[in-house]
């Protein structure tokens, strides 16, 4: 049986750092219900977090100076921030049927999805922890007075 077709209906975008601009939170509704979320970042933000660890490793008696990055949550790598280039990337990830292995589909806090799939191919994460980054990206963009971006 075919996976039903995964179609963006909202991005919702925070940036972590305004002043870098070089990662962000990003949300998609899709028009199925189901949420998802992710994080994009540029190569001058893994740089940056490589940085961060030599100089602490540098501090710690018996650990060796050494740059690295690690990543918990899924990070997707795009060469520059901006709202298009995360929704050309999100259609080229359903496109190449990769998206739901490497955003996080939101849940109910019993880990029941909002919308039932055929598979189950991606992670979850519970409606609470995304309860709260949406109602964030959604205080940030009013702050800013930016609205939801619509994805056709």
């Amino acid at each position: 049986m075919p996976t039903p077709l995964l179609i963006p209906k909202r991005v919702w975008v925070e940036m972590h750092d305004q002043a870098e601009g070089d990662s962000c939170d990003v949300i998609v509704q899709m028009e199925n219900g189901a949420y998802y979320t992710a994080v994009f970042v540029t190569l001058p933000y893994l740089a940056r977090q490589m940085d961060l660890s030599y100089e602490v490793s540098k501090q710690l008696p018996d650990t060796a100076p050494v740059r690295y990055a690690t990543l918990e949550t899924p990070h997707i790598v795009v060469d520059r921030m901006s709202h298009e280039r995360i929704e050309d990337t999100i259609d080229n990830l359903i496109a190449l049927d990769t998206f739901e292995s490497l955003f996080t589909q939101v849940t109910d806090d019993e880990g029941d999805e909002f919308v039932t799939r055929v598979e189950h191919r991606g992670k979850r994460a519970t409606a609470e922890v995304a309860a709260v980054v949406l109602n964030d990206v959604l205080l940030i963009e009013e702050s800013v007075t930016l609205s939801p971006t619509t994805v056709a």
